[in-house]
């Protein structure tokens, strides 16, 4: 995670970009119809409201995992099973602590499943809870936060794409099904588009997989991020 703040770091801006608002041809004003006025003025959802749907959908998966599976390799080649849950684990803690505008230590990743043992998942959840409670606080998007003083608003966005990228990886390694929050994947298409040419360079993100016609809008996140949406362990 703390590359991934160095490559936000690097391609911030000021505010996150909106490729999708600029569609068109250039130089060209377009008045929108009522309909899309009221589209295109409607507000952003809360980030603590997509972390609270995020979490919804990751923990089902993740309560499913058996100890005998967490050996197993994920679409992370870095992580197997294991170490990729103590790292969504050790994310969920401290960006906890970046919605309240403090520094975090990402040198080291806790075993926070050998620590609790049993009881992770239930701990998880909990650390999750507490996570979209920080988001929601009065304040928390505003501003700068974290060391490298981010839009706090794109700091949350990440550990969104972490909850909802995470979960599937999680979901592909065990065998499990698992459908994204409703809302997330589109907040999360902006988020990467900004990042994703810093990340290729830095090589936190692969070069894009390719997707087939008709691919859904989980799958082309997924391959944007360089992962194969198609991947088994096999």
């Amino acid at each position: 995670m703390s590359d991934r703040q160095d490559i936000l770091d690097e391609t911030h801006s000021g505010a996150p970009a909106h490729p999708a608002r600029t569609a068109g041809t250039a130089g060209t004003a377009r008045t929108p119809q009522p309909a899309q006025a009221a589209h295109a003025t409607r507000p952003a959802p809360p980030i603590s409201a997509l972390l609270d749907a995020a979490a919804g959908a990751a923990l089902p998966v993740l309560r499913e995992v058996r100890d005998d599976q967490l050996g197993w390799p994920t679409p992370c080649a870095e992580y197997d099973v294991r170490a990729l849950l103590n790292h969504l684990f050790q994310v969920v803690v401290a960006f906890r602590s970046l919605a309240a505008k403090e520094d975090v230590d990402f040198s080291s990743t806790p075993d926070r499943l050998g620590e609790y043992g049993p009881q992770w998942p239930d701990r998880f959840a909990d650390a999750s809870a507490q996570l979209v409670e920080a988001w929601a606080a009065p304040g928390a998007e505003d501003g700068l936060t974290g060391g490298m003083q981010l839009p706090a608003r794109t700091v949350g966005a990440m550990v969104l794409l972490d909850l909802t990228v995470h979960a599937w990886d999680v979901a592909r390694a065990t065998g499990r099904p698992y459908t994204p929050a409703e809302g997330c994947v589109a907040e999360l298409r902006t988020l990467v588009a900004q990042m994703a040419p810093t990340a290729r360079k830095m090589n936190v993100f692969a070069e894009p997989a390719p997707v087939p016609p008709g691919a859904s809008g989980l799958e082309v996140l997924l391959a944007e991020t360089g992962r194969d949406p198609h991947w088994t362990a096999g």
